[in-house]
């Protein structure tokens, strides 16, 4: 019987790390239609390699980071190449390791999205690389690995903050040093750049909810644990309530449906609920996920009033998405929520921990992004960019030629 328990704890991993995995198809498309046709082959590879270099990273260091022996709260000492480490598991230590890995590359990826069409192929590598490795690891150490904001009561359950605010917060960051796209603000007004393929990144989003059933489930850890037809019900909930009123408040507000907003409202109700998935009633999940698709509309608009350039929502939907989600876990948990008679407690823990997290993962993205800036360059030149980094950093396009003639301006009579 032990046997089977622990064969069959093992396959709900496995499974929900493959469903994680092919999150990232979902992360490539929505991004690719999000933006220009001219740049859609190094969005793919830049997503691509995320997925190869993130669990190497992750391997080499992270994972000693977040889940070795503790050091004070703060990081792992121990669990580098997957030794030494002293995780009380009921699964394999690999199918731990490999669940938490594709954790790790999502984070990266979710930066992507906010710094594309400008910068640099290599620039973003090393960022990604770097994230993944310390960044991520760290805040993973303090809620996930024993650390201090765990010892506090701090409740993250699969990664609304671990994993989407820590990729938010450095989308955001990596987003304003790199300044906006050739085009986008100027004369003191905003100018929409389109996305050159609405529908696959519709696709993409829904491959990205499919997934999402394995990156919170899966999160139980155990086939076995009560919550988990819960858990699945309440990821099913916030996203489709996040939809609806996303769709009817730009229906309001823009005399118009906005049909990449409604599609990106999916994906930060998901995040929303990440946070409290195993936390809240189904009722509570709707609450959440219809505040949620409202909170994006208005976070999108703040974006562009700064004048800071996101082409794909990265830090709408995952930033206050994630931040969104850690606190309404303090108001909905039903066990220690505010609104269900558990007091302040639970919410101030959970404002602390999304504090915490946004000045480490501020500050540390800001030194890195700035370090690769005076290093190797972070963004491309302007002939570049207006050439689009298809042909200048992969020597070919995604699509014929055909199709890219309309998309692509005249540079130097060519």
């Amino acid at each position: 019987m032990e046997n089977l328990t622990i064969s069959l704890d093992t396959l709900l991993v496995f499974i929900s790390t493959t469903l994680v995995l092919i999150m990232h198809a979902g992360f490539i498309m929505v991004e690719v239609g999000f933006n220009r046709a001219k740049n859609a082959l190094n969005i793919t590879m830049k997503n691509f390699l995320t997925i190869a270099l993130g669990p190497l990273a992750f391997y080499l260091i992270g994972f000693g980071l977040t889940f070795g022996e503790d050091f004070n709260g703060f990081l792992g000492t121990t669990g580098f190449l997957m030794k030494n480490i002293s995780v009380d598991l009921s699964i394999p230590l690999a199918a731990f390791f490999s669940f938490q890995a594709v954790f790790a590359a999502t984070s990266a990826t979710i930066v992507s999205g906010a710094v594309a069409e400008r910068i640099k192929f290599s620039a973003y590598v090393m960022f990604s690389v770097l994230l993944v490795a310390i960044v991520y690891p760290i805040v993973g150490h303090w809620a996930w690995g024993g650390g201090w904001l765990s010892k506090l009561g701090f409740i993250d359950f699969a990664g609304s903050t671990v994993v989407h605010s820590v990729g938010g917060w450095a989308a955001l960051v990596g987003a304003s040093i790199l300044g906006p796209r050739i085009g986008k603000y100027e004369d003191d007004k905003v100018h929409a750049i389109p996305g050159h393929n609405i529908p696959l990144g519709a696709l993409g989003v829904i491959i990205l909810w499919f997934g999402w059933f394995g990156f919170n489930t899966g999160s139980a850890l155990t086939a076995s644990d009560a919550r988990i037809p819960d858990i699945f019900t309440v990821t099913l909930l916030g996203a489709s309530a996040a939809v609806l009123a996303t769709m009817i408040f730009t229906s309001i507000r823009y005399k118009k449906v906005d049909v990449s907003l409604t599609l990106n409202a999916a994906l930060i109700g998901l995040v929303s609920i990440t946070a409290g998935a195993a936390s809240f009633s189904p009722l509570g999940s709707v609450i959440v996920g219809v505040i949620s698709g409202i909170i994006l509309v208005f976070a999108v608009e703040f974006l562009d009033y700064v004048k800071i350039d996101d082409p794909v929502g990265a830090f709408p939907v995952h930033g206050i998405g994630g931040i969104f989600g850690t606190l309404a876990v303090g108001l909905f948990a039903t066990d220690g929520g505010l609104f269900y008679g558990g007091g302040f407690k639970l919410l101030a823990v959970q404002a602390l921990g999304v504090t915490t997290v946004a000045l480490w993962t501020i500050s540390t993205s800001f030194i890195i992004f700035k370090v690769i800036e005076k290093t190797i360059g972070l963004r491309v030149s302007e002939q570049v960019e207006k050439e689009g980094l298809d042909i200048t950093e992969h020597g070919s396009y995604a699509y014929s030629t055909l199709f890219l003639r309309d998309q692509i301006p005249v540079i130097n009579n060519k």
